[in-house]
């Protein structure tokens, strides 16, 4: 019998008096909870499957699919369960906590994503059927998880430079960082073994209808009446194409084209056709606003309260406003490792990759003058503005998205090995009536 057999055994007889327990001081008003997976050291409750099952009927419900038989979503739900629970139980042992302050904030986005109120995201969960708390701790689960899988996967992933240039080089890369581009087209079609009268013939009914798109006629209209290509009844509409599929040259054409813009007539295996450049979007030029700022962070601790360093924070305010040198005084006080010797400065810095507070603060503090004390999560600063501007980060922006590219691929093949690996490794005992008896 192995150790988690052991666990298993010491955890059944403590479940079953906890039930009998419950049983006999509400036998009268509520049905029996029963336990549907030992899962190590944690169990998966009926109740707890009853809940999940009903979310994801509301969902497929939701998008119209067809519904799986009952037997087979509730295996499907406790499956996924079981491996929520392995995660969660990892996080206890991590010591992985989410504060009211963070699940709230979360709570907000999610009901901000949705164009709600937190008051309307509540009345939207009980339209549904759901309740508002299980809907919190669900959240708060997932938050946890995500921490998880931050920890022990998506930290051990590394891209390296080397891999970004390959990727950039690549035709696959080339393909997935190109911009995109929303087409139209009509088709004068030609026979198979058209002749050259037949040729000559589609080409001036092409030009016709180039020259009628010239002076202004609707293309949609044209392509209806005109187009021999099989979304003609859809005014011509191809729907969004990258650049970097398209055959030559339109690839080079259409990419310097300007939106609204028509090709001339061009001679294809199916025909002339012409295209219309509808709507552009990705691999344009990216701009991105820098702010030269310094600041000095000053940290509360065992010793110093957070009243004695507000007070010490505004009393540095006061004494670079009264003339002493910034630097100097970040150099002496400054409690921020990475800036605290170059006098606090942050060089040219994107605003995105700040604190919410610090980038506020930041932002409405003009250029060349000092912020007020404020607060962060990591204590009380005092910053400075030293200049601003936009860059052209366009090269840089196409080497990150290559990064995410190549981070999210690696994430995805690690996450489902580390799942897997969890899930042989643990003890799991499954007690869903029709379910296959698993132990490991």
């Amino acid at each position: 019998m192995n150790v988690k057999t052991k666990l298993s055994d010491c955890l059944r007889p403590l479940l079953l008096g906890a039930l009998f327990l419950g049983t006999a001081a509400n036998a009268a008003v509520q049905s029996i909870d029963k336990v549907v997976a030992i899962v190590d050291n944690d169990v998966v409750m009926q109740s707890q499957l009853d809940q999940r099952v009903h979310e994801v009927q509301q969902t497929i419900a939701k998008r119209g699919g067809g519904m799986p038989p009952p037997g087979v979503l509730d295996q499907q739900v406790l499956e996924r369960l079981i491996v929520e629970n392995l995660q969660l139980q990892i996080g206890e042992r991590s010591g992985i906590r989410i504060t009211d302050e963070e699940l709230n904030q979360a709570v907000g986005t999610i009901a901000q994503r949705n164009n709600m109120t937190v008051d309307q995201f509540r009345a939207a969960l009980a339209h549904d059927g759901l309740n508002y708390d299980d809907a919190r701790d669900q959240i708060k689960r997932e938050m946890i998880i995500s921490r998880v899988r931050q920890r022990r996967v998506a930290e051990r992933i590394q891209v390296s430079e080397q891999e970004v240039k390959n990727f950039l080089a690549s035709d696959l890369g080339k393909m997935q960082l190109s911009e995109e581009l929303h087409l139209a087209n009509i088709l004068i079609p030609t026979p198979e073994s058209a002749s050259s009268e037949a040729i000559q013939s589609a080409y001036r009914q092409a030009m016709d209808v180039y020259q009628q798109l010239k002076q202004g006629a609707d293309f949609g209209q044209l392509a209806v009446a005109k187009s021999g290509s099989d979304n003609a009844l859809e005014g011509g509409d191809m729907g969004w194409r990258k650049a970097a599929q398209l055959p030559p040259p339109f690839d080079r054409e259409l990419s310097s084209m300007a939106v609204g813009d028509i090709t001339q007539p061009a001679r294809t295996p199916g025909g002339f056709i012409i295209l219309k450049l509808l709507a552009k979007r990705g691999g344009e030029a990216q701009m991105r606003d820098e702010v030269h700022v310094r600041h000095i962070l000053v940290k509360p601790s065992p010793i110093r309260d957070e009243a004695k360093t507000k007070a010490l924070v505004q009393s540095l305010y006061d004494r670079i406003l009264a003339g002493e040198d910034f630097a100097e005084l970040a150099k002496n006080y400054s409690e921020d490792p990475g800036s605290a010797l170059n006098g606090g400065d942050l060089n040219w810095i994107d605003p995105s990759v700040l604190v919410p507070e610090f980038r506020e603060v930041m932002a409405k503090t003009p250029q060349g003058q000092l912020s007020k004390p404020f607060q962060t999560q990591y204590g009380w600063h005092v910053l400075e503005v030293l200049g601003r501007r936009a860059t052209d980060s366009t090269e840089q922006a196409r080497e990150q998205q290559a990064m995410t590219v190549l981070r999210n691929k690696k994430y995805d093949e690690e996450l489902q090995n580390w799942l897997r690996q969890i899930r042989e490794e643990a003890y799991v005992e499954i007690k869903l009536p029709g379910a296959d008896q698993a132990a490991q």
